[in-house]
């Protein structure tokens, strides 16, 4: 067995271990060094996972002595290293942008807790996305979401009390409702592991149509509430914009992408295509997607709050991936997937760039940050170039996401869809570009500015220039991504 097998086991071990490892110091350089050094390490393995598995191809890792179904075991394909990497690049910048940031939001006695729940947070992730196991999927579902409620109660002020309590109750009904669904495909199948379950549900299909749809609705319904599926994102808003910024960038470009490739998984390897094609659910998840790229955009201009904003604009681009799921299409699936990359380095790039603009400035509200192009010139950059990305401006990420999703919907045959993209985008340059433009123009926006006064150093740029290089390459050379993708997606099914 190759040595980068175990690699994936051996990243949720670091950051685990690290997590716990934290507190025992009690010193914020320790928390920042074992947080950043965890991750870093892990970054590294999750590139040698990819690697390993492009060159040999897909594996099964048994975890323990027993093999399945009766032990646990983890998948680890292209798509999963992909994810693994993805994950940790994201994890990496943004830990190494809270150095410079998280003291204005938390008190020197919580900041070592933060770095132990991005830790926790993060490897538990990497358990949905790497395990081939339902219910051990369900356990890191658990730890994750404790993990997320923390990273938003921890600014602990009133409101993020209630965001946090409101995330809480409805990521509890989620869960609920996902082990309800893994309860439902035991009685059916004795197995709780995915390959094992999706034998014997191909093979009972026929007496078992309905149960399978109930199943199949419970995790659409309880995955979607954790992953902010329109109209189930009620408790999305709050929890992104009174977070602080480096929980907001973690919480919409990790965590609502682990529960949709959990959902991914769900689809294809337990039920399969064969048996999913007969149900609706495709259907109304492509349904649910396409309204919620349209309203979750209409909800995001109504708002007068920055973070409010993007985050409202995190259910519009959630929207997409299940748009692109909705299809049901191989090139629907590796749009999805490839969107999942660009809103992931987008959106964490989006709410850092944001929370430097309210940090520095201690305006909260769009109106208030006309001219703010002029005193924080180079932020204001990184967040039009979010924004542009978003809109779907060429040589950005977002410009070779929507023209897969175009892409996927002409080879669909729906081409009636390409109305909901091209809408979408226009409205996302509705609450994205005025910021911008008042921000850099118009001369009594600009009048008592003074220019650079309130920018940070380039240093603590840096992390956020990572995520924007992110976005140029993937609008730029975005089709050797796209490829992965699909040389990946036939290990999924």
């Amino acid at each position: 067995m190759p040595l980068y097998n175990s690699y994936p086991l051996i990243i949720i071990l670091i950051l685990f271990i690290s997590a716990f490892a934290i507190p025992l110091f009690k010193s914020i350089r320790m928390a920042r060094i074992i947080g950043l050094s965890a991750a870093g390490v892990s970054l590294v393995l999750s590139v040698l996972t990819l690697s390993g598995v492009r060159a040999d191809g897909p594996y099964y890792f048994r975890v323990g002595h027993f093999a399945a179904p009766w032990g646990i075991e983890f998948h680890i394909g292209i798509i999963e290293g992909l994810m693994a990497v993805l994950f940790m690049t994201v994890s990496m910048a943004v830990l190494w942008f809270s150095i410079y940031s998280i003291d204005h939001d938390l008190t020197k006695k919580k900041i070592p807790l933060f770095y132990t729940l991005v830790n926790l947070l993060v490897g538990s992730l990497l358990g949905i996305v790497f395990s081939d196991d339902l219910f051990n999927c369900f356990v890191f579902i658990e730890i994750s979401s404790i993990a997320s409620c923390g990273i938003v109660v921890i600014k602990d002020k009133k409101e993020n009390i209630k965001a946090a309590l409101k995330y809480l109750i409805l990521s509890s009904l989620g869960s609920g409702l996902v082990l309800m669904g893994i309860a439902l495909i035991y009685s059916l199948t004795g197995h709780l592991n995915m390959a094992s379950s999706h034998e014997v549900l191909v093979a009972i299909y026929p007496e078992h149509s309905r149960n399978m749809l109930i199943a199949i609705g419970l995790f659409t319904v309880g995955l979607g509430v954790k992953s902010a599926m329109f109209p189930l994102h009620t408790w999305l808003p709050d929890a992104h914009t009174y977070a602080p910024a480096v929980s907001s960038a973690l919480l919409s470009a990790l965590v609502l992408k682990a529960y949709v490739i959990l959902y991914i998984k769900i689809i294809y390897r337990v039920f399969g295509m064969g048996i999913v094609s007969e149900l609706p659910v495709l259907n109304i998840v492509l349904l649910l997607g396409a309204v919620g790229m349209i309203a979750g955009s209409v909800l995001a201009i109504m708002q007068k709050n920055l973070k409010r904003m993007v985050a409202y604009s995190s259910v519009a681009q959630i929207g997409y991936v299940f748009f692109g799921i909705g299809l049901g299409t191989t090139m629907g699936l590796a749009a999805a997937i490839f969107q999942i990359f660009n809103h992931a380095f987008t959106k964490a790039a989006l709410f850092l760039s944001a929370g430097s603009i309210i940090e520095k400035t201690g305006k909260k509200n769009i109106a208030d940050l006309k001219g703010i192009g002029k005193e924080m010139p180079f932020t204001l950059a990184i967040f039009a170039i979010g924004g542009m990305s978003l809109v779907g401006i060429p040589l950005l990420s977002g410009f070779n996401s929507k023209w897969n999703f175009a892409v996927a919907a002409i080879e669909a045959q729906r081409v009636e869809l390409l109305a909901v993209v091209l809408v979408s985008s226009l409205l996302n340059a509705l609450y994205y570009f005025p910021v911008i433009i008042n921000g850099y123009f118009g001369e009594e926006s600009l009048e008592g500015k003074v220019y650079k006064n309130k920018e940070r150093p380039v240093k603590e740029l840096l992390p956020i220039l990572v995520l924007v290089l992110g976005i140029i390459y993937l609008g730029v050379s975005g089709g050797g991504l796209l490829s992965l993708i699909e040389a990946g997606i036939p290990a999924i099914k």
